[in-house]
């Protein structure tokens, strides 16, 4: 019942905040959420300092939530196909240099520039924590999260080569950084032997290839047989069952279920928009109802990312370590997204524009995945301190970067009226 409880809880807070935000916030829905998530959770902090039942009962059951298994595990994927089902494809492939280069190579390289960073930033703060620590930071804060760029960004009004470029780095970045996160988090365990080269690229192998491998099998099989029916009921239950399927067999192979599931939803999307077989009434069923799963599964994430704030272990001395990182991991996106399409310019591949940076910088968000992935650290790591430096990033990115992307876009002239 603690489960039922607290996803009704959670529903039901979705719900009321939602409501309060349409009629009286006017924000976008996912900051909005948000913001009234780590409203209550503040006020009920100060209530659960005076000793009060309710809220004390009310934190127990959040806290009773594994955040971290229940993004990763089972809305993440849920999230991420619903995301990519809509994304034009073919815009996409022609973005193919762009977007690749700022996954495989700004990754990477902005999670040794905010590790660097952070290991030399933190001793001056009274935290002096280990590189490796540092680095495993690094990994799960340099990935933009999809479902953040998907739900804040797309609404901005951003030109739509840019908005393809933000999205499509999005949905396939966190593949490398859980990679790069999870061999770092193998070295760190105590006891461990040293990783080489070649194991990291078996583990990269496992995990990025074997999860676009699955992706690529489960997404034309998927579209194959939405090809040879017409009944809307049936082909929605043919996606759920891909969805709900692929993750459960992508956990049982060790392979990445964010890259499985983001694979196969740009090929059931490309597919369906290819003359149909099915009509476009059943089409439009299908598309409309991952359109509400995502709108619902949004909902209940941010609202969830708010309340944390009850739970969390977060003191002064944090908070300043967070905002101190926050300008450290803003400098650390510029460079990586400077320096990749620099190289693709000189190599002719790609000509970016110079408004492109600022916006690609700006539009970087984190979310809900870099708290799950912070929350899945071990009790051996200095955890508490960076789950509250990750939380304070998540919560200006969404906040702070969320609400002032559309006049950044509107000021650089990138919008769609351009």
């Amino acid at each position: 019942m603690d489960l039922y409880n607290a996803l009704s809880l959670l529903l039901v807070l979705a719900a009321g905040f939602a409501y309060l935000n349409y009629r009286f916030l006017r924000m976008p829905p996912a900051i909005g959420l948000m913001v009234l998530g780590l409203g209550v959770s503040l006020a009920l902090v100060g209530l659960a300092q005076l000793g009060v039942k309710p809220v004390l009962e009310l934190a127990r059951v959040v806290g009773s939530l594994d955040f971290s298994a229940l993004v990763m595990q089972v809305m993440l994927g849920f999230l991420l196909f619903a995301g990519a089902i809509h994304v034009d494809t073919r815009r996409l492939g022609r973005l193919r240099w762009s977007v690749g280069t700022l996954a495989l190579i700004g990754t990477p390289l902005s999670t040794a520039l905010v590790g660097g960073a952070m290991y030399w930033l933190l001793p001056w703060l009274g935290l002096p924590t280990p590189l490796l620590y540092c680095l495993l930071f690094g990994a799960l804060i340099s990935p933009t999260d999809p479902v953040a760029v998907l739900s804040i960004l797309t609404k901005a009004n951003i030109e739509k080569d840019l908005e393809i470029k933000i999205v499509g780095e999005s949905l396939f970045n966190d593949g490398v950084g859980v990679v790069l996160f999870v061999v770092l988090l193998e070295m760190a365990q105590p006891g461990s032997q040293a990783v080489t080269i070649g194991h990291a690229l078996r583990i990269f192998a496992q995990e990025a290839l074997g999860g676009v491998a699955l992706g690529i099998a489960l997404g034309l099989g998927a579209a194959w047989l939405l090809r040879s029916i017409d009944n809307y009921q049936v082909e929605v239950l043919i996606t759920l069952a891909l969805v709900a399927g692929g993750t459960a067999l992508a956990h049982c192979l060790r392979t990445s279920v964010p890259l499985a599931m983001v694979v196969a939803g740009l090929l059931v999307g490309h597919f369906s928009r290819l003359d149909p077989v099915p009509s476009n009434a059943s089409q439009d069923y299908v598309n409309k109802f991952w359109e509400l799963v995502d709108e619902v599964l949004n909902a209940v994430l941010f609202v969830l990312v708010g309340l944390e704030a009850l739970v969390l272990p977060i003191t002064g001395q944090i908070i300043g370590a967070g905002v101190a990182a926050i300008a450290v991991v803003l400098v650390a996106r510029l460079l990586s997204v400077w320096l990749p399409l620099v190289g693709l310019r000189r190599s002719g591949l790609f000509t970016p524009s110079q408004r492109s940076v600022p916006v690609l910088t700006w539009g970087g968000l984190r979310g809900g995945l870099s708290v799950a992935l912070a929350l899945s650290l071990p009790a051996s790591a200095p955890r508490e301190l960076l789950v509250g430096i990750t939380y304070v990033i998540v919560v200006f990115s969404i906040i702070g970067q969320g609400l002032t992307i559309g006049p950044l876009v509107r000021w650089l002239g990138v919008g769609k009226e351009q």
